[in-house]
């Protein structure tokens, strides 16, 4: 395979969905299989040449994405179709990881940094199912869906989620600003959906399980209020199980396209 000593000047958004379950998250890390290496060795080996793929974010350990976006650059005299290589890109790689689209965009587009909005779900199943063992997490307790509605309201009144972000992480910010938080209950499962302009590290996670204790009884309005104003993780309540979640869309502007 040849290594690239040239500027790369040629840009592509690659959009994508893939089960979690078998990868420890996107981003790659030793000794472990991830999204990201899987994508950069299919890219690679197709196009003849070294390529490293930018990812629109981070999932953790068996988080699944119905739909991600990654990015990767290309000489100019490297040459392709796009609807050809995200067809042999299906062929190539695994039956959990699946190319949606590819397309060109601008020079400086960037699938992280120009994202204006992601939407996570999820998914929590009331009864034992055999085939949600992978996407839903089983809670064994009767939950009170209109409480944790109103207190999914309450989100909407605060910008710094310091509260519910992992500890010792390198943002420069916690602020957040959160356009949608609601539960539906549809039977024999909850699905809880969120969207804001970004998200800390372990953040949904971490407000569906405080979300939870409220639905529980064991917190009532005033307490998660208290929770989000005290800037303090440990106040929160645990965070739910990572195969339960999905990022489930991310919205560009126009603009990226070439």
């Amino acid at each position: 395979m040849k290594e690239k000593l040239y500027d790369l000047n040629k840009r592509y958004f690659i959009r994508l969905s893939y089960k979690g379950t078998n990868y420890h998250g996107w981003q790659i890390q030793p000794n472990a299989i991830t999204v990201q290496e899987v994508l950069n060795k299919a890219l690679s080996t197709i196009l003849n040449c070294e390529i490293n793929v930018v990812g629109c974010g981070r999932t953790d350990t068996g988080v699944h994405a119905s739909d991600f976006y990654a990015h990767f650059d290309v000489d100019e005299q490297v040459t392709f179709d796009c609807d050809k290589l995200s067809f042999r890109l299906n062929r190539f790689l695994p039956h959990d990881i699946a190319i949606k689209q590819t397309f060109q965009v601008r020079e400086e587009a960037h699938t992280r940094f120009d994202a204006t909005a992601r939407t996570y779900h999820y998914f929590i199943t009331k009864n034992k199912n055999p085939f949600r063992l992978e996407s839903h997490w089983k809670v064994p307790y009767e939950l009170d869906v209109q409480k944790m509605n109103e207190a999914a309201k309450i989100l909407f009144e605060f910008e710094d989620f310091t509260s519910f972000s992992k500890l010792h992480t390198d943002v420069k910010t916690n602020n957040c600003k959160i356009y949608q938080a609601e539960w539906k209950d549809n039977g024999d499962e909850l699905v809880f959906t969120v969207k804001a302009d970004r998200f800390l590290r372990n953040m949904v996670r971490a407000i569906v399980g405080t979300l939870v204790e409220v639905g529980r009884g064991k917190m009532n309005l005033e307490d998660f209020r208290q929770v989000i104003e005290s800037k303090n993780r440990s106040n929160a309540g645990s965070s739910v199980p990572g195969h339960g979640l999905f990022l489930a869309e991310i919205d560009y502007p126009e603009s990226i396209r070439n």
